[in-house]
């Protein structure tokens, strides 16, 4: 059985590590929220993808209320690629078993662009390499600038909304 385990488990990483640095070219047909996107394929399969090095505010669902810009930021991003075709340079698979990965459209990092517009956050837990220092630069320019959610005086992260969700939803559960 432990062998039967580890053989499970190194053909994941496998297909893990072959996905990633793979640039694949598809038609966006959805957009979740501001940092989540649907792409068909040429080979018309579908590909989830979570926009990388970003976090953008919540959008509402059935068992969360949304974020300040959550609906304006899956809007903008609608407006940038929806219906278009674009480049996914994959960078990882996420725990969801969603490609995580930098969007182009027409030469354009469509991630910075998002940070840059203030319709998202640049996620410094993830960022590495290059795509740091842009997105962090991009982030202070538009948070200096008061650029989108930036004009509040004081937006909450889409991670801490996350995690005070997720802590009442632990304590709603106990009675």
């Amino acid at each position: 059985m432990k062998t039967v385990i580890v053989a499970i488990l190194q053909v994941l990483f496998l297909v893990n590590s072959a996905c990633a640095g793979r640039t694949v070219e598809g038609m966006v047909r959805a957009i979740y929220d501001g940092d989540t996107v649907l792409l068909t394929t040429r080979e018309s399969s579908r590909l989830k993808v979570r926009l990388y090095g970003i976090d953008a505010p919540e959008t509402r669902k059935p068992d969360m209320p949304g974020q300040s810009y959550g609906s304006i930021a899956r809007r903008t991003l609608m407006y940038k690629i929806m219906g278009r075709r674009v480049t996914a340079e994959i960078i990882d698979i996420d725990q969801y078993k969603r490609a995580v990965a930098v969007i182009r459209y027409g030469g354009r990092d469509i991630n910075r662009e998002m940070v840059e517009d203030g319709m998202a956050w640049a996620y410094r837990q993830y960022l590495q390499g290059t795509y740091e220092s842009e997105y962090i630069g991009s982030e202070n320019r538009a948070r200096s600038h008061r650029v989108g959610l930036w004009r509040e005086s004081n937006p909450q992260p889409p991670w801490e909304f996350r995690n005070r969700y997720k802590d009442k939803g632990k304590h709603s559960n106990r009675w």
